[in-house]
């Protein structure tokens, strides 16, 4: 894969997951194109590169604990559980978390667990986590999501308004954060108490 992805834990991934069953069959033919598909309720699957790049972004090596806050298809969270250890992650939509709950199971992704909520607020009963991965774009980043950070540990998120984004990742440092601008992106918006209100 071109565009700076090298890290070969995430090729693998990404190689393995097979994106045409998390996308709706009259889109199938357009699965593994570089751009997002929407997967109905207002959520879309992000591009190929983008769930590449975030990934990366993460550093994980394969032993960690992640969180992902926005599970919509399931196809970041299939990726991620290629990798790491355990994915915990939540998703606000009823209708999207059964269906992706039901093709997870039947990929056999017994290292991924769900939750339907607000994940504004994180999944704090598991906490803390080596990584979290924000897949909709608040415009700040959630303090109950830098409180469930391990030390050290990596946040990544799109912070911005409707129209301007950057993906940010933080590092949790002995007990300091240091912020990193690393792209511009455009994501739906993380609805929720410590993100967009509805």
């Amino acid at each position: 894969m071109a565009r700076g992805i090298t890290d070969n834990l995430v090729l693998d991934a990404m190689n393995k997951v097979p994106r045409h069953l998390f996308v709706d069959e009259a889109l199938t033919d357009q699965a593994y194109q570089d751009h997002p598909l929407p997967i109905g309720y207002g959520q879309t699957i992000s591009q190929p590169y983008i769930v590449a790049l975030m990934t990366q972004a993460l550093e994980l090596k394969g032993h960690e604990k992640v969180l992902e806050i926005g599970t919509g298809s399931g196809y970041q969270a299939a990726v991620l559980a290629e990798i790491a250890d355990k994915v915990y992650s939540v998703e606000r939509v009823p209708q999207l978390l059964s269906k992706t709950r039901r093709l997870l199971d039947s990929l056999g992704y017994t290292n991924c667990f769900l939750k339907l909520d607000d994940g504004s607020w994180g999944w704090e009963e598991f906490a803390p986590y080596d990584a979290i991965i924000v897949t909709a774009a608040s415009p700040n980043v959630p303090d109950p999501l830098l409180k469930q950070l391990k030390d050290p540990g990596i946040l990544l998120i799109p912070v911005g308004d409707e129209f301007s984004q950057n993906l940010i990742r933080v590092r949790k440092i002995n007990g300091k954060y240091i912020r990193e601008d690393l792209e511009a992106v455009r994501f739906v918006k993380l609805i929720g108490d410590h993100g967009w209100k509805q």
